[in-house]
């Protein structure tokens, strides 16, 4: 399907029809699909002091930006991190259920919510951190979950649930944290925050470990929501209003920015925004901090 999706999106006249078909501005461009993280990834057990993480892999990350998951797991075990992932042999991936829940099927979503709970409940039990790279997938786990009626399971894995970036500014403030990062040759990140970052007060800690990075500056972007809002953006009848959002202050912040700056946004659909109304592709900030690892070479961008 990935590559069927490519090629109808790269042919004009294909590719209209197919985004009519889905109901789809035929203006934006279509997602592409990955070999799936989980179906290779493997924990890399080393000798860390009995510090673990469990690494939530959205299904956007998964699916179509595995990068991203392979950047946190290089930050997380270059700290020392023992790194498990939410995969259960034989089985599908496991979701948050926001997108059942964003499309009003609230009993699938608590089906998924369950599937959850029961999978990393030997993880909670021992203290584990989960840790999520998408905002509305990770903070679910702390906000929705709690209303699905699952009482104190549901509790206990919100009190444990930390999205990257304020898992790793804890655990420096505890003292267990130890990343040795080189300069980049970029000297500005422009930095926009997803929405439920903003509604969680989680904007802060992202700007906090793009700031560990020697000779960074972090801009972040006076903005609202980019537009995008999942499917929102994606459908017909939505496309102006998400691009009129978008042009308030991202896009315009996005084009004006240095030659020599990188944008960061954590949100998938907000990167998905930027790089349709603005040509760039915007980072998560697990892959500037992967990059930013001191290696042999030097810095990687």
């Amino acid at each position: 399907m990935s590559a069927l999706l490519a090629l109808a999106d790269s042919i004009p006249g294909i590719a209209g029809a197919v985004k009519r078909a889905m109901g789809f501005a035929p203006q934006r461009s279509l997602p592409r699909f990955r070999v799936s993280f989980l179906s290779k990834a493997r924990a890399k057990h080393q000798d860390a002091g009995g510090r673990e993480v469990m690494l939530f892999v959205d299904t956007f990350s998964n699916y179509m930006e595995p990068g991203n998951a392979l950047a946190a797991q290089q930050v997380l075990e270059a700290a020392g991190y023992t790194v498990h992932f939410n995969r259960i042999e034989g089985e599908r991936p496991l979701c948050c259920g926001r997108t059942f829940l964003a499309a009003g099927l609230v009993d699938q979503a608590k089906e998924e919510a369950r599937r959850l709970l029961d999978a990393v409940k030997p993880y909670v039990d021992r203290g584990i951190p989960i840790v999520g790279l998408e905002p509305s997938c990770l903070l679910s786990l702390r906000d929705e979950f709690l209303g699905y009626g699952y009482g104190d399971e549901a509790k206990k894995l919100a009190a444990q649930a930390f999205l990257f970036e304020e898992f790793l500014v804890r655990e420096k403030k505890a003292g267990r944290l130890a990343l040795d990062l080189d300069a980049l040759q970029a000297s500005e990140a422009v930095v926009h925050g997803h929405c439920h970052q903003k509604a969680f007060d989680a904007f802060t800690p992202v700007q906090t470990v793009l700031g560990w990075i020697p000779g960074l500056k972090v801009s972040p972007v006076e903005s609202s929501c980019c537009g995008m809002a999942g499917s929102f953006g994606y459908e017909t009848e939505h496309y102006e209003a998400s691009q009129a959002m978008a042009e308030l202050s991202l896009l315009p912040a996005v084009r004006k920015r240095a030659a020599n700056a990188i944008v960061v946004a954590d949100g998938t659909s907000c990167r998905h925004q930027i790089l349709d109304g603005a040509d760039t592709e915007a980072m998560h900030v697990a892959r500037v901090l992967a990059m930013a690892l001191k290696r042999e070479g030097g810095p990687q961008a």
